[in-house]
């Protein structure tokens, strides 16, 4: 495969770095109590105070603590067994290999941004660099001409697009029911006059750095993933890969920090509980559907 020696080098980089990141990030906890604090917009946040995350809130300490279960249960051992097939060649292994490193990639540019500054800072942007060219090195490995040829005919392209498009669709009316209405007038001057009506909950971040994220590349690369496949073009063959196996890793994540954030007693959203699971339920089949309809 084509960068395979400088590939050898970053991904046990990413491995490692990332096992000793997501590993602290549960089992490192420091003596201390949670506390409230009510921040500059007026609103009332609870303080973890202990552990990596000590000025993160309860509420993303807790899903970033599932995150980092996910890293370490899925992302890791996909990241080593499609590494390893990708080495010996296999289609199927660079295939989950770009899309195990999409979920990597995404994790710690969030960590970068919405964990609160902690001892391992650094950690997180080694983890965002290396796994942003790693994955740019390895969509580059792809021979796009003759991709199509390498999949099957009775590949569902019709339900993965379907489910691509649901995903977008989801995602998109989620973040922007929370978005929009803090744009209305009545919201608008609240906000101009120092009140808290107009503005989304923030959780003690400065901005909606997830939805960011979602709506300017997630929704995006599904649209566009949907389309090109649809129309059995080369990039939707292999967005569609990264896309599932994202939303795969992601829907797995989402599910475990709203039964972690249940399990200590906070606010979660039915939808949470119910549409996540299913996404990742439908994900799982899409991905073992992709993966068995792919030739050599």
């Amino acid at each position: 495969m084509k960068h395979s020696s400088a590939l050898k080098i970053m991904l046990p980089l990413i491995g490692l770095l990332a096992l000793f990141a997501a590993g602290m990030g549960i089992f490192y906890q420091t003596p201390g109590a949670p506390y409230p604090l009510t921040t500059f917009r007026g609103e009332e946040v609870t303080i973890n105070a202990r552990g990596l995350y000590y000025w993160d809130t309860v509420s993303s300490a807790a899903q970033m603590q599932a995150n980092d279960l996910v890293t370490l249960t899925l992302g890791l051992p996909l990241l080593a067994v499609s590494f390893w097939r990708t080495l010996r060649g296999s289609l199927r292994g660079r295939m989950l290999l770009a899309g195990t490193l999409a979920f990597i990639l995404y994790t710690y540019i969030t960590m970068c941004f919405g964990a609160h500054y902690n001892a391992f800072f650094l950690i997180y942007v080694a983890l965002f660099s290396l796994s942003l060219f790693a994955f740019v090195l390895v969509m580059m490995s792809f021979d796009l001409s003759s991709l199509p040829a390498h999949f099957s005919a009775k590949l569902p392209r019709g339900w993965i697009a379907g489910l691509l498009f649901f995903a977008a669709a989801f995602l998109s009316l989620a973040w922007l029911g929370r978005i929009l209405p803090t744009l209305a007038p009545a919201s608008s001057s609240a906000w101009e006059r120092g009140g808290v009506s107009g503005i989304p909950t923030l959780d003690n971040t400065t901005s909606m750095f997830i939805q960011v994220m979602d709506l300017g590349i997630i929704v995006p690369v599904c649209l566009l993933a949907g389309i090109l496949l649809l129309r059995r073009k080369p990039w939707g063959y292999l967005l569609a890969s990264v896309g599932l196996m994202k939303f795969l890793t992601m829907s797995t994540a989402v599910s475990l920090m709203a039964l972690n954030m249940a399990r200590l007693g906070l606010p979660v959203s039915a939808v949470e509980l119910i549409v996540f699971p299913a996404l990742a339920i439908a994900n799982l089949v899409m991905v073992t559907l992709l993966l068995q309809n792919i030739q050599g």
